[in-house]
């Protein structure tokens, strides 16, 4: 912990404060010694992808490919996405919106938010298109359309002892924004399709070993691990590179799938009863309850 503490403190010495932006439910800072565009979730009343958090992503992130088209693809190296929550990563969709909007019937609505998410994590499988890595960075739990945002990443770490899953069914839903189609290529579509329906939470080094994450880090040591990959990376650059490209063009994924498939989320959740929906303002009160506790 000493030696992240001190990485820190040293990095954010070197910030430029005049690129800083306030952002109302994210946290953002540039690292110039790696070259590391850090962004650390911060939703409230829930931490959770609310739509202030995703219009703040969609901003921050398109800032982030501004800055590197105007130097030449040199700003950024890396782009890690976290959390300032303790104990959180995030817990997925906004549940108390998507009561408000099944109730309404507003299938417009739930669709473009499902293609706003999906918008961000398409951009951040492919490294937003630009000559960059992209990271995310689990040291607390990751769950639903967390767990989807996570899975995007091209390196994905996680401490030890945070739990991951995907608990729609326990509300007759399924994760609807990349979760299947994500999963299948990591750990194949039969283990997907059993995560997804059980619900069941996993914890980091359960999937560690299905191969869902890429390096398992101690606990409270997760940006060491992120330093030590990157200086890792510095010393085989070619290497690295050059099997970031082919993981491009062998786990392909099409624009097109995840709309087709946040399609069906939008028709499905419309079709939840009111048990249904009674189950999924519980979890929104827990949610809650379990925020008001840590903060």
């Amino acid at each position: 912990m000493n030696a992240v503490v001190k990485l820190r403190d040293e990095n954010e010495a070197g910030l430029d404060q005049n690129q800083a932006k306030q952002y109302q439910h994210l946290n953002t800072y540039y690292d110039p010694t790696y070259k590391i565009g850090w962004f650390m979730m911060d939703a409230a009343p829930r931490p959770c992808f609310t739509p202030t958090l995703l219009n703040e992503l969609s901003d921050y992130l398109a800032n982030v490919k501004a800055e590197m088209q105007l130097t030449n693809q040199e700003k950024y190296d890396y782009l890690v996405v976290g959390s300032s929550v303790d104990g959180v990563f995030n817990l997925g969709g906004d549940l108390n919106l998507f009561t408000s909007l099944i109730e309404k019937g507003d299938r417009e609505a739930l669709l473009g938010y499902a293609i706003h998410c999906i918008d961000i994590l398409y951009d951040n499988m492919f490294h937003f298109n630009c000559d960059l890595t992209t990271v995310s960075l689990i040291q607390g739990d990751a769950l639903g359309g967390g767990f989807e945002a996570a899975l995007s990443s091209n390196i994905i770490i996680a401490e030890r002892g945070v739990k991951l899953g995907l608990p729609e069914v326990l509300f007759n839903l399924f994760p609807g924004m990349g979760a299947y189609t994500l999963l299948s290529r990591k750990v194949g579509a039969a283990n997907a399709e059993k995560m997804i329906l059980s619900g069941a939470l996993y914890t980091a080094e359960e999937l560690y070993e299905m191969g869902a994450i890429d390096i398992l880090a101690e606990k409270g040591e997760g940006e060491l691990a992120l330093y030590k990959y990157i200086k890792a990376a510095k010393k085989s650059p070619n290497s690295y590179k050059a099997m970031s490209r082919i993981k491009d063009l062998c786990n392909t994924v099409t624009y097109e799938e995840l709309v087709a498939i946040a399609n069906i989320w939008a028709d499905a959740a419309l079709k939840l009863t009111s048990k249904d929906i009674r189950m999924m303002t519980r979890l929104v009160n827990r949610q809650t309850a379990k925020s008001n506790s840590e903060a």
